[in-house]
């Protein structure tokens, strides 16, 4: 590979190539994943129209979930997730032990110590499994 002779020699560079190439990654997985859960979304209306005519009348249907989106099961436990970068730790996470935006090495929580932890402002509930929610907690 002709790119890697092109890479600098001291540490620190690497380093902070490194990072960014992680930050990347990260940011790329999120799109993906986003991605992959609406073209889910997408054959699942389309599968629904194929099966034959609608239904007249109006439908009810549950506004707390989407087609093709699936968070993990209530009650599920709780993780805290710490994330460190060149500049300093960055505010913990909690999430539902399930979520698959963690990334990195989580450390689980029991239920009372994930609401404590919320209550500190270096602390946040992560905004896709949403955490505080479960925990019957108001954020906003």
């Amino acid at each position: 590979m002709r790119a890697m002779s092109l890479l600098p020699p001291d540490p620190s560079r690497l380093r902070a190539i490194l990072d960014h190439l992680d930050r990347q990654i990260t940011e790329n997985e999120t799109v993906g994943i986003y991605l992959r859960l609406q073209r889910d979304a997408v054959r699942e209306a389309l599968a629904r129209t194929d099966r034959g005519p609608r239904q007249r009348g109006p439908r009810v249907k549950d506004a707390t979930t989407l087609p093709g989106f699936a968070l993990p099961p209530p009650k599920a436990g709780y993780v805290v997730q710490q994330k460190r970068t060149p500049n300093g730790p960055e505010p913990a996470l909690i999430h539902l032990t399930g979520c698959t935006m963690t990334e990195g090495t989580v450390h689980p929580v029991r239920a009372d110590e994930a609401r404590a932890a919320l209550t500190d402002p270096n602390v946040t509930a992560c905004h896709f499994c949403r955490p505080d929610s479960e925990l019957g907690i108001d954020l906003a």
